[in-house]
């Protein structure tokens, strides 16, 4: 299959804006204010979006002659069920459907419900009470737009396993004094940190005499062997979390599911009246646009709206992370599931959201799956975040007539999609080995001009198959991107990852720095080329304050690294070869800053202020 390169995303971000500022337009207006028994116009506006949605659908019906617009005014539309978009929805031929903002106004698309009735307890605890036939879970809590803690021991870093038990995966022992006593073991779930992914599972027992602690079932992911507690540490890290026994600083928060209590611990005279409190009630989506392989949704346009408040629940038996939230199914031993994603868009073409904001989500934020052609996340803000930030393309789990997808229907890869001039940060909140933009069999992928920071992991990752086999993936640009802070929790990751059989996909031109290094058995880097990279250009790079390697190669093939600036510590090489030839690895005109070389600081601000030049201004 001819993959043909997507056109710029700046000439089509300054098309929207054109079309959406000169055109004559249809359009319908909603208002939090509204009526749904209203005409839908600017002095009499519908209430709800779904309205609007039918509104639009018939005007499709009835063929419309340009494009349509939905208006959003500002204020916050409560959901209480994801709004649903299909190929009925899809702008014409030479037409777009929009939903968008009136300009200066802020609409807000929630799946929370906010929570009063508060009183006091004699213990000092805020308490309210929640319906559990309207509210039945949730994970998060938001008190005026930042996220609470849910109660956890201990409060910041960690405990560490004192031994294992015997079989490497269920149970591990504690050491005396360790933390509080639940009330209710069953409540409280296990955290527990892997090299670069996380394990999430409920507990079964807490025996004190023993000093044990025995989870529902694996802490880890079943369908790999490597994933025994005591295989990336000796003494792992961990935390626990859910119980009314952790609840010991203000921003804490327990929700008894069994008594249907919501408990929160304030500031001295500090009140919940005073406070927007929000949890999320509806979920695993807000949006969904869906078509098929053979009728595609095309042609809509979101623009300037926010998405906030949406609820995942982990499975039954926990999470086990595999990897950039890829998580062990359960109870079967094999296969893949992943985090939804709050935007899901799957067998569309030309679909974009611009100017958004995606924030205070429980599971991922915007999925361009399987079958997308076209379609983009340009000028938005991501951030806080349960799992990866934006994902594009799919792995290898999906079966089309029983074999892997991609081997059956390859017409079926994601192509030719953009992630350009977004500030993607604090993902990984409840996930921590999820990423900043996660990319997996895809082609023609541009990943450009964002922001990628303050991350647990790894900010941008390409491919998913660790050989050098031939998939999908192919003709994949990551440039101009600033990646900073990241790698703050985990370790065998870097600012950048990729792996696999690339042809034609490059690396240019990305700043990348502050690239921490944390306890685990692997290093961090400035960019992680993992097994069977092959055929990919890295050049005009500018990597600094790594705590290992700029860039390490492992089990890699033939690429090429020109041009690029590489700032290292005394003693770090450069380059890390594991597993790789050295001769595999091309190396011309690249600038090597030791931090013993008196001209380092000038020379590395000089291709800095080159990169600025280039590419954009740092934050």
């Amino acid at each position: 299959m001819k993959i043909k390169r997507m056109r710029p995303v700046a000439f089509w971000v300054l098309l929207l804006f054109l079309k959406g500022n000169c055109l004559a337009q249809a359009g319908y207006y909603v208002s939090p204010a509204g009526n749904d028994r209203n005409a839908g116009t600017r002095e009499k506006p519908f209430k709800t979006i779904g309205k609007a949605q039918q509104a639009v659908r018939a005007a499709l019906v009835a063929g419309p002659k340009e494009d349509i617009t939905v208006w959003l005014g500002g204020g916050t539309y409560w959901l209480t069920e994801s709004l649903q978009f299909g190929p009925e929805d899809s702008g014409p031929e030479g037409f777009e459907v929009r939903y968008q903002a009136v300009a200066g106004e802020k609409p807000v698309i929630s799946g929370g419900k906010q929570i009063r009735n508060w009183k006091k307890s004699p213990e000092g605890l805020w308490v309210a009470p929640i319906d559990r036939k309207v509210l039945p879970d949730f994970r998060e809590l938001f008190i005026d737009g930042k996220r609470a803690v849910r109660a956890r021991h201990p409060d910041a870093d960690y405990l560490r396993v004192a031994a294992v038990g015997e079989d490497r995966r269920t149970n591990f022992r504690f050491n005396a004094g360790d933390f509080p006593v639940p009330a209710n073991p069953r409540e409280v779930e296990v955290v527990m940190l892997h090299d670069w992914s996380v394990s999430r599972i409920p507990l079964a027992d807490i025996d004190f005499q023993q000093r044990k602690i025995t989870a529902v079932d694996s802490i880890g992911a079943k369908c790999l062997a490597f994933f025994n507690l005591d295989n990336w540490e000796q003494h792992p890290r961990y935390f626990l979390e859910n119980s009314k026994a952790f609840l010991d600083a203000p921003g804490e928060w327990f929700f008894d599911s069994r008594a249907g209590l919501l408990y929160l611990m304030l500031p001295e005279g500090a009140a919940p009246s005073a406070s927007e409190i929000i949890v999320p009630a509806t979920g695993p989506h807000l949006l969904t646009i869906t078509g098929s392989e053979e009728l595609k949704v095309k042609n809509m346009i979101f623009r300037d709206v926010s998405f906030r408040h949406c609820s995942w629940l982990l499975p039954e038996k926990g999470y086990a992370g595999i990897q950039a939230c890829h998580f062990d199914l359960r109870p079967a031993r094999s296969g893949w599931a992943v985090v939804p994603a709050v935007i899901e868009v799957k067998w569309a073409e030309n679909c974009v959201f611009s100017g958004c904001s995606f924030q205070h989500l429980g599971g991922s934020g915007v999925w361009l799956g399987a079958g997308c052609s076209g379609c983009a996340v340009t000028g938005s803000l991501l951030e806080d975040i349960s799992g990866n930030g934006v994902m594009v393309g799919e792995g290898s789990d999906r079966l089309v007539e029983g074999r892997v997808w991609w081997k059956a229907a390859p017409q079926q890869v994601a192509a030719n999609n953009a992630v350009s001039g977004n500030r993607v940060a604090e993902c990984g909140k409840q996930f921590f080995g999820a990423v900043g933009i996660w990319c997996g069999l895809t082609a023609g992928s541009q990943i450009t001009a964002n922001q990628v920071c303050r991350l647990p992991y790894t900010g941008i990752s390409v491919g998913w198959e660790w050989s050098p086999a031939p998939t999908p993936c192919r003709d994949n640009l990551l440039k101009g991107n600033h990646i900073h802070h990241i790698m703050e929790v985990l370790s065998d990751g870097g600012g950048i990852y990729m792996l696999g059989l690339q042809p034609g996909s490059v690396i240019e031109g990305n700043l990348i720095h502050d690239v921490k290094i944390n306890a685990g058995r692997a290093e961090s880097n400035g960019m992680f080329l993992d097994e069977g990279t092959t055929d990919v250009i890295v050049a005009g790079n500018v990597i600094y304050r790594i705590a290992k390697s700029p860039l390490r190669f492992h089990k890699a093939t033939v690429n090429w690294v020109k041009d690029n600036t590489l700032s290292c510590g005394e003693g770090t090489p450069p380059v890390r070869y594991n597993n790789t030839p050295e001769e595999n690895i091309r190396l011309e005109n690249n600038l090597i800053l030791q931090d013993d070389n008196p001209e380092h600081r000038k020379l590395l601000e000089k291709a800095e202020e080159a990169w600025k030049k280039s590419y954009g201004s740092l934050p």
